[in-house]
């Protein structure tokens, strides 16, 4: 394919993502679910030449020019799994009343506005619903 019609065809599948809810998973196990407002425009072109990989690979693709591009979502929440002492905390009183699973939640907090810098980035998601993809 024409570089020039990659460019292209990768600059319209970023704009089908604006305003989209992305679930971005980070190198330090913490996930941000928020708004997707778009990536640095200095880096754009480079995040353009992996944009159709990355789709095509379902958003596992770790291409290092996706990785360098930064991600601006807004209303965000972010949700961190819990430490291993806690974990440990509660495996062991699981343990202790004869529990078979340990089930813990996530802790999460509302962030607004931010950046994630490409290089912490592990996985990006598009969180669409079934009525959503109905409508298309």
């Amino acid at each position: 394919m024409d570089p020039a019609q990659e460019k292209v065809e990768a600059e319209a599948f970023l704009h089908t993502l604006i305003n989209k809810t992305l679930r971005v998973h980070t190198t330090d196990s913490r996930i941000f679910v928020g708004t997707f407002k778009c990536t640095d425009p200095v880096r754009l072109d480079l995040l353009l030449s992996t944009s159709l990989r990355f789709c095509a690979s379902g958003g596992t693709d770790s291409g290092t020019h996706l990785q360098k591009s930064n991600v601006i979502l807004a209303m965000t929440h972010e949700y961190r799994p819990p430490s291993t002492d806690k974990v440990g905390e509660a495996a062991a009183a699981a343990a202790h009343s004869g529990d078979d699973t340990v089930k813990m939640n996530m802790t999460s907090r509302y962030l607004g506005l931010i950046v994630i810098p490409g290089r912490y980035i592990v996985k990006m998601e598009v969180e669409e619903f079934v009525s959503q993809l109905k409508s298309r």
